[in-house]
């Protein structure tokens, strides 16, 4: 950027409107896009047409400033650039770059920004490293068992190290690897599916460490509450994590519907909550109901709706934070705060309240 002296001779902190205009229209300074036009909705934003001294800087360094984003919130600017939707001469990859900013955001001025600052390195790795991991597993415990559906029923299939399992909750590894387990081929084709859907547009967006962190809060609050509602039932697949992207992303659409602009939203949003429901019923059916004999209860269905909690919880709040950090934002400690209180709740039960309550539960395989 050029020196403070040079912008800012009388070091007031602020850029005149005619020195800013100048330097947009010379091109003096190297900016994509994207930053212009927020370098124009920041001039716009003030009755004086300055601008932060700061804020310049900080856009150039491709960090979006807090009063940048209170003129996208009060409404005081309009974006000069057409929609991506016009953009010209896109390939391939860009493209899917565009597909994913209409799926994912709700703004034209974070589609612009997300469109114009992507990077296709590093990739989304964590949903694709998930998914082939539990495909790999099951491929391996499929030929192993010969069994491709059902799985839970075969004798052999509890004893793995994996799943979660009542009478092993001292193992707590099990709490989180049991996501790469499936009862069968119905239930993996479906994880993966809405992993690959979903998941992977979520991270190229909001990141690995963000969507990491919300499909593996997911699992985890999927298994402790099977493990204080369902005491007697094992845990296997990964549809608390999977549960958690899906309604943190409906959610999301929900709440700014008006702005989304991701065709056929609500045939799609129809379709996906029937899917959802479909899935939940199986699992119940498959809990009280096992179409075959078995030698002990069939795995709870209660992580489904734990990993919805967390998704409309948490992942909502992490997914309105685009581009801001999330412990600026009082709603996010909040979220924490109960996710944590959950957590310290859930621990003292499995160590204290089995044995308190005399809970029967089946011996473990």
């Amino acid at each position: 950027a050029p020196p403070p002296q040079q912008l800012d001779p009388e070091h007031t902190g602020f850029i005149g409107a005619d020195t800013f205009t100048g330097l947009v229209h010379s091109h003096e300074l190297p900016l994509d896009p994207a930053k212009l036009d927020m370098l124009v909705a920041l001039a716009q934003s003030n009755e004086r047409g300055q601008v932060c001294y700061q804020e310049l800087v900080d856009l150039i360094s491709s960090k979006r400033s807090s009063s940048f984003k209170r003129a996208i919130a009060n409404g005081q600017r309009a974006l000069p650039r057409d929609g991506l939707l016009e953009e010209p001469g896109l390939g391939v990859y860009k493209r899917f770059v565009r597909y994913v900013a209409y799926e994912i955001l709700p703004r034209e001025v974070d589609r612009h920004w997300y469109f114009y600052r992507h990077r296709s390195c590093p990739p989304p790795v964590f949903m694709a490293s998930v998914t082939l991991a539990q495909i790999i597993v099951f491929l391996c415990y499929g030929a192993r068992l010969n069994k491709w559906v059902l799985q839970t029923y075969h004798p052999e299939y509890m004893k793995s190290p994996l799943v979660y399992h009542p009478g092993h909750r001292a193992r707590a590894w099990r709490f989180l690897t049991y996501m790469f387990m499936h009862v069968g081929l119905e239930q993996l084709g479906f994880n993966a599916l809405l992993q690959l859907m979903i998941g992977v547009p979520l991270e190229m967006v909001h990141g690995l460490l963000r969507i990491s962190l919300l499909y593996l809060a997911g699992v985890l609050a999927g298994s402790l509450t099977v493990s204080i509602t369902d005491m007697r039932a094992p845990v296997v697949g990964g549809s608390g994590g999977v549960y958690a992207l899906c309604s943190a992303h409906l959610a999301n659409v929900v709440m700014n519907w008006a702005g989304m602009r991701c065709p056929y939203k609500l045939l799609r949003m129809v379709l996906a909550l029937v899917c959802m429901s479909s899935e939940v019923g199986r699992a119940v059916w498959l809990r009280f109901s096992p179409p075959l004999p078995a030698s002990g209860p069939q795995p709870s269905f209660m992580a489904h709706l734990a990993g919805a909690v967390v998704g409309v919880s948490m992942g909502l709040t992490i997914l309105r934070s685009y581009e801001e950090r999330l412990r600026d934002q009082c709603g996010w400690w909040v979220v924490l705060l109960a996710y944590g209180t959950f957590l310290l709740f859930a621990i003292f039960w499995n160590v204290f309240a089995y044995d308190l309550l005399g809970a029967h539960i089946p011996p473990p395989p």
